[in-house]
């Protein structure tokens, strides 16, 4: 069948055509190639590829090959696409360089346990200490970190959005940190890397997102919350509605990834994300109406009185100020499209 991404990837190159001619005829290293990020940047970059001419050469490091080929058999059948079995943390270095290279994996978090005591924080750095070492043999010119907006910590109530500058971090007493802390190590290995070995390393701290390709069924409030209509409803909050977010569309967050790639400053953070805060509740309420008006929508538990609330948010106006990035797509169009091409693979059977 045709690309249902088509719309999606050409809004992907008009927003970054300028970009390409610098990297024509380059090779690029990812890792996470596989997953929702990753996915995404394959798909926009073979788009790129096929319709610029640009000859560029990408190798997908996955821990499963075969299950990426069955997923998708469009991408992982392109002649510009190399796909490597390994795990982040040991994966053999293929030959050649590498210009450029983005770390886009992360572990699934789990709980300390015995035997990991430190949850994932270890596997997270190890990873991105070997991507660092790749990039450091493989004379790579730009390194692109997807860190998380986990770093912050708890960001405060009164604090609607939360710029690259707050001070703030997870606290040290808290074992289930270890994403957070995971990451702001990883970030400060990227900075050291970039200084002494003289390669620009650009660090995007992700938020929250929608689009196709994001998991129905992994933890995400809208991803949980698309599967519920698509199974007729209702829509199930498992917590009591209040928490404030906000969602970037995936065609969006793949325009921003690329120009902080090539246009980032080196050692610098940018959060990713959008400013629209809605909680919970109305992100549920809003994807009522956008898919199937009068889908009913149960919260477990009641707010609690004169509770403050809790954000999740992003300023982005580092983005926008430095770089011209915006929210193109707003979030009930994201969620139509979304709907639409899970609709359309279910009806293909994929």
């Amino acid at each position: 069948m045709d690309n249902p991404l088509a719309q999606d990837l050409d809004h992907v190159l008009d927003h970054t055509r300028a970009l390409w001619e610098d990297v024509r005829g380059e090779r690029l290293f990812i890792t996470g190639g596989t997953g929702f990020v990753g996915t995404w940047l394959t798909e926009s970059l073979l788009w790129a590829n096929r319709r610029l001419g640009l000859e560029i050469s990408a190798f997908l490091l996955t821990r499963s090959p075969e299950r990426f080929r069955h997923r998708s058999p469009h991408l992982a059948g392109d002649r510009a696409v190399t796909l490597l079995q390994g795990d982040g943390a040991s994966f053999e270095f293929p030959g050649g360089a590498f210009p450029l290279v983005i770390h886009a994996a992360t572990e699934r978090w789990f709980d300390p346990q015995p035997g990991q005591e430190s949850g994932i924080f270890d596997c997270d750095l190890a990873a991105t200490r070997r991507v660092l070492e790749l990039a450091k043999a493989g004379g790579t010119r730009r390194l692109l970190f997807t860190s998380s907006g986990a770093v912050y910590g708890k960001q405060p109530a009164g604090l609607e959005q939360i710029p690259e500058d707050y001070p703030g971090a997870p606290s040290t007493m808290d074992p289930k940190a270890a994403y957070g802390q995971g990451k702001r190590a990883a970030e400060f290995l990227c900075a050291s890397y970039a200084q002494v070995c003289r390669f620009d390393s650009v660090i995007a701290r992700l938020f929250a997102f929608t689009g196709p390709y994001l998991p129905l069924d992994e933890g995400y409030a809208a991803g949980n919350f698309l599967r519920d209509i698509l199974q007729g409803g209702p829509i199930r909050i498992a917590g009591d509605g209040t928490p404030y977010r906000s969602y970037l569309y995936a065609a969006d967050l793949a325009i921003w990834v690329w120009t902080l790639l090539m246009r980032g400053r080196s050692a610098y953070p940018y959060n990713v994300g959008s400013p629209e805060a809605v909680t919970i509740r109305e992100l549920a309420e809003r994807m009522a109406d956008a898919i199937a008006p009068g889908t009913p929508v149960e919260i477990a538990r009641q707010p609690v009185e004169g509770a403050p609330p809790l954000r999740y948010v992003p300023s982005t106006e580092r983005a926008r100020v430095e770089l011209g990035l915006e929210t193109w797509v707003g979030l009930e169009e994201g969620i139509r499209r979304s709907c639409a091409w899970h609709r359309r693979m279910q009806a293909a059977g994929c």
